[in-house]
């Protein structure tokens, strides 16, 4: 019977696992790489974003993100209304516009 089973002997005792802190350093670079490389541009786009939202004015050329050109003629808390046309206007979000324009880009356009 001894021929199908082998015999088991007693191990010596392993040291302590010596990767903990290693694997904590790795942990708390990814995180770091992490965050420079896609949650601070974020942030800072939005930031920009916001910035320039609140410094819209009558008169300012702006593409919103349907990719409309227009002039600003009215301005309130949550929409604006653009000048597509002469005589023609659309009232859009605020949060809809992508871009400002530089002054005269639609008489060129």
């Amino acid at each position: 019977m001894s021929l199908l089973i082998s015999d088991a002997y007693a191990q010596t005792a392993g040291g302590v696992a010596g990767g903990g802190v290693g694997q904590i350093i790795i942990l708390v670079v990814f995180v770091a790489v992490f965050y420079f490389m896609l949650i601070r541009p974020q942030q800072k786009r939005m930031k920009d974003q916001q910035a320039m939202l609140s410094r819209l004015g009558v008169g300012d050329e702006v593409v919103t993100s349907g990719g409309v050109l227009g002039r600003i003629t009215d301005v309130g808390d949550a929409f604006v209304t653009l000048e597509v046309a002469d005589g023609v206007r659309i009232k859009v979000q605020k949060a809809q516009i992508n871009q400002l324009l530089p002054k005269g880009t639609l008489k060129s356009a």
